[in-house]
Order: C-alpha cells, then structure tokens, then sequence
C-alpha cells in the first residue's frame, strides 16, 4: 500500500502516519516539516514532502512533482482555526478580514487544487480510497461560533460529495470523517485507556480514530463508508 498524509506534521496527521502502515507499506507525509522521532513498523518506508500550504498554488506545485504515479490511499487531514477559535473570546466581529482569506485559501482554495491534481495518481490503483477529515464543527446545529471555520468544514462536506458523483465509475470510495474534539496530547505511544481518561469523556483519543481508517482501509473494494461521526461520549452537542 502507497498511503499519503496532508497535515501529517502532528496530532492526528502524525498518528496515521504512525498507525497505518505495515511491514511493506510505504508512507508518504506533507506537513510543513519531518518529524524527526517517528515511531514506525519495521520495514515500512517513509518518504517526506516539506510544504506549506499558506501558499496553496506553489504547496501544491510541489506536492504534485514529488508525489508518484500511483497512490493507494489519501488521507486529507489539513485545516487551520481563527487564532482564538473554541474559546470564549471568539467573536466573528473581531476576526481580521485576512485572516479569513487566509483560511478559505488554505482549508477550501488549496484543498480543491491539491486534490484535482492527486486523484488521477490515486485512480491509478486497483481499490483508491480517499479520506478527509472533516469535523462536527461542520455539521448542521454543531453548536459551535466560529464562522470561517465552520464554513470551511461544511464545504469539506460538499467537496467530498461532489468527488463521490464524479468518480464512482472509477470506484473511487471517498469518506468523509466528521470527527469531534480530539486529545492530540496523547500520542500512540500512550495506550488508548491512558489517553482515554483526558478530558473527562469530552475528547476522542486518536487511537480510536487511527482504529476506524484501519478498519476502512480493510474494506473489500464492493463497499465504503460514505460519512462517519465521532463525537466524544460527553459532548453535548450530539
């Protein structure tokens, strides 16, 4: 398997990384920089692509030269957050408007692009399998303010879908992750009832979502998980 993360610097991104791939497998992260104390199976090989994707057209001219002609899987885990986002400062009124371009360019501008130029290479697989992840914040009465964020994750929705039409003859299986606040503090290398504990039952540990791609990824190619939601268990929003 040929699998690429987009946003695989930290958090969640680094735990596919880390979490996906078994002896054979080839992983390939894009983040602004390499991790330098990775913790991978034996006989996996890594490969890096460094690029900052604050400048959608030229991160995505690079990826695509650095990125070989065939992918198995691509997880889009990209996405940044207005600076006070999920606090109780968050006022839509106070956020600088080139902030917000900034954020369209990056989570929606630069996700369309980069994606228009990796699916051919993913078409090239026998079982391609597209992952992003979205989040609840983008979901109808999330509950949650802020504006450009949301919008950003919504959109997530409506890219996912439209790939989902145009690709099925391919038998391109495209998921969308709606994913609920995550405890990225806790790496793999904390067990999972470890990680568990943080938070009160109000965050997800990326133990269990690095346990759902697994479990995506080990689909037969006749069926696919369209969208899933994962809440924290206390979270009452949902």
């Amino acid at each position: 398997m040929k699998l690429m993360v987009v946003g695989a610097g930290r958090g969640l991104g680094r735990a596919f990384v880390e979490g996906l791939c078994t002896a054979g497998d080839t992983v390939i992260g894009v983040s602004r920089s390499q991790p330098t104390d990775l913790n991978l199976p034996a006989c996996v090989e890594v490969e890096w692509i460094n690029v900052d994707m604050s400048s959608p057209l030229e991160a995505v001219r690079l990826i695509e030269q650095q990125t070989p002609a065939q992918l198995d899987v691509l997880i889009y885990n990209l996405g940044v957050w207005e600076p006070s986002a999920f606090t109780d400062e968050y006022s839509f009124l106070d956020d600088e408007d080139q902030s917000i371009v900034d954020m369209v360019n990056i989570n929606i501008t630069g996700t369309i692009i980069l994606l228009k130029r990796l699916i051919p290479k993913l078409l090239n697989s026998s079982k391609p399998q597209l992952i992003l992840t979205g989040s609840t914040s983008g979901l109808r009465q999330s509950g949650r303010p802020e504006v450009t964020f949301n919008a950003s994750k919504f959109a997530l929705t409506g890219i996912s879908d439209a790939l989902r039409e145009g690709f099925r003859e391919e038998w391109l299986a495209v998921t969308c992750l709606q994913l609920g606040y995550l405890n990225t503090e806790d790496t793999l290398a904390t067990s999972i009832d470890e990680a568990a504990q943080r938070g009160d039952g109000t965050l997800v540990p990326v133990h269990d979502v690095v346990n759902l791609v697994r479990t995506l990824l080990s689909l037969s190619d006749a069926s696919y998980v369209r969208e899933l939601v994962l809440p924290a268990i206390r979270d009452e929003r949902f």
